[in-house]
């Protein structure tokens, strides 16, 4: 990370770490704000399980709110299918594999920057 990165790249980054700290697995960050004004960025990562992707949700939602952001919206937890959690500036996506391939975010927002974790 560049030493001019913004807070939402910092942000981003760090999610990404900590999703990853829980067994998350490829992981994608997309800067999204450079094509759409939803958000600055949309972590995309898969858990291999319902359990799984609360998981790292649970893990996520603990570091964050305890280091100061707020969750703006959260969206099916309780089926662990396809989880969203809103940031504001981040956007994070926790799929099953099943719900990944099918949705196929990657492709829809594909104008978007890769950013290399």
């Amino acid at each position: 990370m560049s030493g001019s990165a913004s807070g939402s790249e910092k942000l981003a980054l760090w999610a990404a770490e900590l999703a990853a700290e829980k067994m998350a697995e490829d992981l994608t960050l997309l800067e999204i704000g450079k094509v759409s004004v939803i958000a600055d960025y949309f972590l995309i990562a898969t858990g291999a399980t319902r359990v799984r992707v609360q998981t790292i949700c649970d893990h996520l939602l603990e570091k964050l709110k305890k280091a100061g952001f707020t969750l703006l919206r959260m969206e099916g937890y309780r089926e662990g299918w396809w989880v969203i959690l809103d940031f504001g500036d981040l956007v994070v996506h926790l799929l099953q594999p099943e719900a990944r391939d099918f949705y196929n975010l990657e492709r829809l927002w594909s104008r978007a920057p890769l950013v290399t974790l």
